[in-house]
């Protein structure tokens, strides 16, 4: 089975107030190409749709747009798409069945019928140009540990998991009597994976062991870390595909799609296929440079240079406060896009309190990376795992709530 996985779209994402809809279109258009150009028999789209749970009509309609023309460049491929924890599961379904007459599946969530679980919901039947099965692959949308569902009322919050995964990957086996290969879609963070360049910062995140994920699956097409990357341990088999464009300026790795080709038994060979961003994220300078000299270079990057720029300054106390302002002037004129300054502290010697943030930098960070913060210089001391894991609990309470 040939498929191509990708995942967290972030559509409708802005960067310091940007629009980024032609960046969104250049992906859309490359996606349908090489679409196009490989003919797989699957799409996989491992959640993360849209960057907000409730996008604008121009976004959606964006959407809706691309998913028609990839189906055009390939009528015969099945198109899975799985909801993330930025999109809202319920708003994301409204159209399953209409998506269906496409050949497009949406999964938002669990899918249950009197409080029973649908297991054919998430057994998807793939099939190749002649019309024969060729694999499965089974969707799962990102569900909050605690509303996994159970069998049994008894079951442990941390059972509910790896049951669900399981019996999933159970039920496909009884009916996949002919061996073909079986495709797991998930959204959600597996212990030790690389998370550079993540805005959600590991505090904004529960982590799971990949055993977690259950056994009897040939592929594992994950989403929600934004770095692409096989997982060691995984025997080849288990892969975020990343992000088809930067959603930070430290996601300075490389932007694809993978492009996989899957065979029971056998460890799956992937091939990354490079999207082209029209805007790209620039530090500038690479390295630190105090506030004048950084600004130097930055009155001397071309004016016909199209990037996204965050001046990257080294400083022993604070900037002056007109220091935005001389930096947005000098790019007046420049097809560049002034962001904002990234302030880097001298180190004293010491082991004095922890490096002070800028505005914009303390916008990227997670509830929990700021009140890990907050307690470290109020306290002296870490928070330790007990409460944070109440405060993460509270967290994913409140995200649950508002995607409902």
């Amino acid at each position: 089975m040939k498929l191509i996985h990708t995942s967290d779209w972030h559509l409708g994402h802005t960067l310091y107030n940007y629009d980024r809809t032609e960046e969104q279109q250049a992906f859309l258009q490359q996606l349908a190409e090489i679409v196009e150009r490989e003919q797989p028999d699957a799409l996989l789209v491992s959640g993360d749709i849209y960057h907000y749970s409730s996008p604008s009509a121009s976004v959606q309609k964006m959407y809706t747009e691309a998913m028609l023309e990839i189906h055009r460049r390939c009528p015969s491929m099945t198109i899975v798409v799985t909801a993330g924890n930025h999109d809202s599961s319920s708003k994301l379904e409204i159209t399953q069945s209409l998506w269906e007459s496409f050949g497009l599946h949406v999964v938002g969530s669990i899918q249950r019928e009197e409080e029973t679980i649908q297991w054919s919901r998430h057994i998807i039947e793939v099939t190749g140009k002649d019309g024969r099965p060729v694999g499965y692959v089974l969707p799962v949308p990102h569900v909050y540990p605690q509303n996994f569902p159970s069998p049994d009322p008894e079951m442990k919050r941390e059972e509910r998991m790896p049951y669900f995964f399981q019996t999933l990957l159970d039920e496909t086996k009884r009916i996949n009597t002919a061996g073909l290969p079986v495709v797991l879609m998930a959204h959600l963070a597996v212990t030790g994976s690389d998370t550079t360049g993540h805005t959600d910062l590991i505090g904004g995140m529960d982590y799971f062991p990949l055993n977690q994920l259950g056994t009897g699956y040939d592929y594992l097409a994950l989403g929600h870390i934004h770095c692409p990357q096989t997982l060691k341990g995984s025997d080849g088999r288990a892969r975020y595909c990343g992000t088809p464009y930067p959603v930070s300026f430290d996601e300075t790795y490389p932007h694809s799609v993978s492009l996989v080709t899957v065979e029971p038994g056998k460890q799956p060979e992937i091939q990354d296929i490079r999207i082209e961003n029209p805007w790209p994220c620039l530090t500038l300078p690479p390295e630190p440079l105090p506030f004048e000299e950084a600004l130097q270079q930055l009155k001397d990057f071309p004016d016909d240079k199209r990037a996204y720029i965050r001046l990257n300054v080294l400083a022993e106390n604070y900037l002056s406060p007109d220091c935005q302002e001389r930096a947005s002037e000098a790019t007046r004129g420049k097809a560049c896009r002034y962001c904002y300054i990234k302030l880097n502290r001298l180190q004293k010697e010491s082991n004095e309190e922890q490096p002070h943030l800028s505005i914009q930098e303390l916008k990227q960070q997670s509830p929990l990376e700021i009140a890990r913060r907050y307690y470290q210089e109020t306290t002296g001391e870490s928070m330790d795992d007990e409460l944070s894991l109440l405060l993460q609990e509270a967290m994913n309470q409140i995200h649950s709530s508002a995607n409902e």
